[in-house]
């Protein structure tokens, strides 16, 4: 075996080269593969870096009027004794060796899971190959594009230099391996960003908990395009109360540069301040001229059985991919017209027309739905929130007239909440500025008269929305809302969690975790195949 042996000066980043004639695995996972030693990866890689936080353990919380009512040290509420007379039914216990299997068919389909085109885990185009083992033992192999790696890594561009390359004394192609992983997934996952050209539209897919893993490897190997893209989502998306600490935790330990992170803490802290596409196949054409059929469809029972057809035909079949973006833009723009030019005659008393207002609201509705199953539904909401002459005229319509088009603006709420809209701060707020009164107004009728109005969707996700926006402008609002709560009760939504949220976030200190380990050296193995 022949060992060499560098070490950079950068901090937290310093790794250890081998060169080897031990033969690569190709591919695949195995447990307990890669017999050479390995060093041990021990920068914040291990120390936490794939598996960002572990939720903390379970405390009862307060409710709001309890909070109000209590000192500053309260106290938590006694544990609820479960029913002795209920039977309690223990949940199946998972074996290690079953925990492995799956861990390993996880990661299998994400190797095997590229769109063609992408040369991510290619065999036939790889320069190297990386082995990442985890504490436990498995071990996984992937096929790597060094020039890939040195392009969008600041770390990998350091240690696998041409100059490293020169200094080599056997030639490629390389196994670099990288021990004691404590996330093996999350690490396939950034690299795999790495490959992809949307990161944006990638990350949509993933959860908080899995974009905080993503963001502290990319910072840890200098992937910037990958943190940009997390925080853009951390900054967009709604969090839960246990992924809020998480956040918070996670960007203050970084101390990221620019302006990103900040952005994001600011929803919790006061302190914190190609060229177009050809035209559409005739599939395409066949498609809108479906759309704009049933968009004018006079029978309404008809439309409502074809409209679900539509949706359920875009949705489940990828071969139906053909509808341009344009083209739904351009449908939705002739529904917003129209309703646009009743709701001013409306409001001019001229009511001959009136019950266009609710068919081009249900209209915008279900091309919203449309655009949001897509994806690309961000335009959508930035036009919405910019109809300030319909907003300004909406209290001269009678409610029975115009409650169709606070469903657009809830179902934009919905979107938001949960994650489905990622637009900025700015746009989100411009949405409540122009159309949350409105909304209100409407909500009695949208209650009663709305079939399959789900209330506590709506509810939750309003209030989520209101959380993602910096903590001044959610003062505003909440406050606001108390107040209208008080005097309409079940005639107002009901955002009270959200409230309480608020008020923790306003009035409750944020312990501050001392006495933080220091990340220790990542270190990083590297061996060559012995072709002979």
């Amino acid at each position: 075996m022949i060992c060499q042996q560098l070490k950079l000066e950068k901090p937290s980043l310093d790794m250890e080269f081998k060169t080897t004639l031990t033969p690569p695995i190709n591919g695949h996972t195995s447990p307990n593969s890669f017999t050479c030693s390995f060093t041990n990866f021990n920068s914040a890689l291990t120390a936490g870096l794939l598996n960002p936080m572990s939720p903390p353990p379970p405390r009862s919380s307060p409710t709001l009027f309890e909070m109000m009512a209590s000192e500053p040290d309260i106290q938590p509420s006694p544990h609820i004794l479960p029913n002795p007379s209920v039977p309690l039914v223990p949940k199946p216990q998972i074996s290690a060796e079953d925990k492995q299997a799956l861990t390993m068919q996880r990661l299998s389909d994400i190797l095997a899971g590229r769109s063609p085109g992408n040369q991510f885990n290619d065999a036939s185009s790889s320069d190297m190959e990386l082995a990442l083992t985890s504490k436990d033992g498995i071990t996984v192999s992937m096929n790597v594009h060094r020039p890939i790696l040195v392009a969008h890594s600041r770390f990998f561009a350091v240690k696998l230099s041409d100059r490293w390359i020169k200094q080599q004394q056997v030639s490629g192609p390389y196994i670099i391996e990288i021990a004691d992983c404590d996330d093996v997934e999350v690490y396939i996952e950034t690299l795999r960003l790495m490959y992809c050209k949307d990161l944006r539209k990638e990350l949509m897919k993933e959860d908080v908990t899995r974009v905080l893993g993503i963001l502290k490897v990319s910072a840890a190997i200098g992937f910037d395009a990958g943190v940009l893209s997390c925080l853009e989502y951390l900054e967009a998306a709604p969090w839960a109360e246990d992924e809020e600490e998480k956040v918070v935790s996670l960007l203050t330990e970084l101390r990221l540069d620019g302006a990103g992170a900040a952005e994001v803490l600011k929803r919790v802290s006061l302190e914190v301040n190609n060229g177009i596409e050809e035209e559409g196949s005739e599939n395409g054409d066949v498609l809108l001229n479906l759309l704009h059929v049933v968009l004018g469809g006079k029978d309404e029972k008809a439309r409502r059985d074809i409209k679900g057809l539509v949706s359920k035909m875009l949705r489940e079949n990828p071969s139906l991919s053909d509808l341009r973006k344009e083209s739904l833009y351009s449908a939705c723009g002739m529904c917003l017209q129209l309703l646009h030019h009743h709701f001013l005659q409306a409001a001019a008393s001229d009511f001959t027309e009136v019950g266009q207002i609710s068919r081009q609201a249900d209209n915008l509705h279900w091309m919203l739905d449309i655009l949001l199953d897509r994806q690309i539904a961000e335009e959508f909401l930035r036009k919405w929130a910019s109809q300030f002459e319909l907003a300004k005229a909406h209290s001269s319509i009678p409610a029975i007239h115009r409650f169709e088009v606070s469903r657009v603006t809830a179902r934009l709420f919905v979107g938001i909440g949960k994650g489905q809209i990622l637009v900025p701060k700015d746009t989100r707020s411009l949405l409540l500025q122009t159309w949350l009164v409105p909304f209100y107004g409407d909500f009695p009728w949208m209650r009663k008269a709305s079939k399959g109005l789900d209330r506590h969707l709506i509810e939750e996700s309003l209030g989520s929305m209101i959380l993602t926006l910096p903590l001044a402008q959610q003062q505003e609002i909440f406050l606001s809302w108390f107040e209208r709560f008080l005097n309409s009760g079940e005639d107002c939504p009901n955002i009270q969690r959200g409230f309480e949220v608020w008020w923790k976030r306003a009035f409750w200190r944020r312990k501050g975790e001392e006495g933080r380990p220091q990340p220790r050296p990542l270190r990083i193995t590297v061996a060559t195949i012995d072709k002979r």
